[in-house]
């Protein structure tokens, strides 16, 4: 299937379906002698694992990572890492009427239309369950640019349906993000935003939001004019996460109302360094990382699996009204966090091994 690929020099594979025996990604491009272990990876989809809260969908699955290859005595040896995640709660009979009707809001049509033929069983291949071998590549990502380079890469939840977290994000840490259920790192916000979802899981609707994303101690010059620049790539990165609808960078869309004396970021020398006073161009300029906080935002939509009668047509194009079963999530948002700080991580070290040309071997 073309498109199933990303990166150039951090390149990862992803493979599977929502409902097949296994889902994975093939991570190719890894330098070698890093120190990898499963649980490394573990932690990452601990995070992202469906059934974790009362927020989430009540599938179960424990999303247990498995290193078919590319690892050796606990370090990795530069050539392609397999990784396996089977799959062990599907109960495919809850999508038998979406075989013949098209779901709206789903790709079941376009998947029709582009393929002649789908995988209905929970949306096949276009199900958010594939995110899980991003994740699991995201997490290989991180832990090099953690402990080679220092960056880290850190997303919440900034809003949730028309409820705003009053944060600064460059003061965002994990820990604060972690310290609730719906990964949001204003407590009081969380609490509201806990009981909107509630509320419109009754309802059997859902709900949508934005994720911030912070990148720091990215180096400067990480980027590719004209076609390759660094913020292309993140949101090329971002959109091709299920659910999005939308990408700004730094002061994003609010910069349409700005003054060019209000938006440019003066420069200044700091610990030996150039740095800007602000970051209204969220740490990139002319594609290139500027050395200052990477910030941007990603919309996603509510949820397309809701419970209730929607009007839509069969693959014979006869009018029908479907309501959506199965189990899912009443708002994506709170596991779609680790997945947005995969693919930034996959990003950010694609470019940073394409700057470099590191190999990390002898």
């Amino acid at each position: 299937m073309a498109g199933s690929s990303f990166g150039r020099h951090f390149r990862i594979t992803n493979w599977g379906e929502s409902h097949g025996p296994a889902i994975g990604t093939v991570v190719d491009g890894c330098p070698p002698r890093m120190e990898l272990a499963e649980g490394d990876i573990q932690a990452e989809l601990d995070r992202r694992r469906p059934g974790q809260s009362a927020m989430t969908t009540p599938r179960s699955e424990a999303d247990k990572v498995q290193i078919l290859s590319g690892v050796f005595r606990g370090q990795t040896t530069g050539t392609p890492i397999s990784l396996l995640i089977p799959s062990t709660n599907t109960i495919s009979q809850d999508y038998d009427e979406i075989e013949h009707a098209f779901r709206p809001g789903h790709a079941d049509f376009t998947y029709q239309a582009k393929y002649g033929i789908r995988n209905p069983f929970g949306g096949g291949r276009s199900s958010a369950r594939v995110t899980a071998g991003i994740v699991a590549a995201g997490a290989i990502a991180q832990k090099f640019l953690r402990e080679q380079l220092n960056v880290t890469v850190t997303s919440y939840v900034r809003q949730l349906g028309a409820v705003v977290a009053a944060v600064n994000p460059e003061a965002i840490h994990r820990a604060a993000v972690e310290s609730n259920i719906v990964r949001c790192p204003d407590a009081a916000a969380a609490e509201r935003m806990i009981a909107l979802i509630k509320e419109s899981a009754e309802k059997h609707d859902s709900v949508g939001g934005v994720i911030e994303c912070i990148i720091r101690n990215v180096p400067p010059g990480l980027g590719d004019p004209i076609f390759d620049k660094l913020d292309a790539d993140l949101a090329k990165a971002m959109l091709a996460i299920n659910a999005t609808k939308g990408f700004e960078l730094g002061s994003g869309f609010g910069c349409a109302a700005m003054h060019g004396s209000e938006h440019n970021d003066a420069y200044e020398m700091k610990g030996g360094k150039v740095v800007t006073k602000t970051n209204h161009a969220g740490g990139i300029l002319g594609g290139i990382s500027t050395g200052m906080p990477i910030v941007f935002r990603v919309a996603f939509k509510p949820t397309a699996s809701i419970a209730q009668p929607q009007q839509t047509v069969t693959v014979k194009g006869e009018a029908t009204v479907l309501e959506t079963k199965g189990r899912h999530d009443p708002s994506v948002l709170p596991r779609a966090v680790p997945v947005v700080d995969a693919m930034a991580a996959i990003t950010i070290l694609d470019h940073y091994l394409a700057a470099t040309g590191f190999a990390g071997g002898r």
